[in-house]
């Protein structure tokens, strides 16, 4: 596996858990690459990122840390029905330290339309599914 670019990812992040995931805002948002549109609150939200996490064949954290004044990177990468995929996590804090916007920006093209296809499928006929893609016909 070729870590694009990167390098070994960081052992002491082998361990590494989001904690930003268990504090979120009522009306926290998330959205990114493998999207249109934006997923709002805390349930939602939750909902959808613990799905994709699922879909990961593994995930390995080549950074995650504090991120300007009330954020939070991280950049990792996992693998998705056996391809690699890479993303870039940006989480804003709001005032009372809770997460109140996510960005995920996923790479290559090519994994990233298989990751929200796959996303697509499993939420399709509720409110989230209508913001990734369709299956193919």
């Amino acid at each position: 596996m070729t870590y694009m670019g990167r390098g070994d990812p960081d052992p002491q992040l082998t361990d590494y858990y989001p904690k930003w995931l268990d504090n979120l805002a009522g009306d926290v948002t998330l959205e990114g690459s493998a999207m249109d549109g934006f997923v709002q609150g805390a349930d939602a939200v939750r909902t959808v990122l613990v799905y994709i996490r699922s879909l990961y064949d593994y995930q390995r954290f080549n950074f995650a840390g504090p991120y300007r004044e009330n954020g939070w990177l991280e950049d990792y990468t996992a693998g998705v029905r056996g391809e690699p995929i890479g993303n870039v996590t940006v989480v804003t804090r709001n005032s009372a330290g809770q997460t109140q916007h996510i960005v995920g920006n996923y790479r290559p093209r090519s994994t990233l339309l298989l990751l929200s296809r796959l996303i697509g499928e499993h939420f399709a006929g509720t409110p989230y599914g209508e913001h990734f893609l369709a299956s193919e016909p």
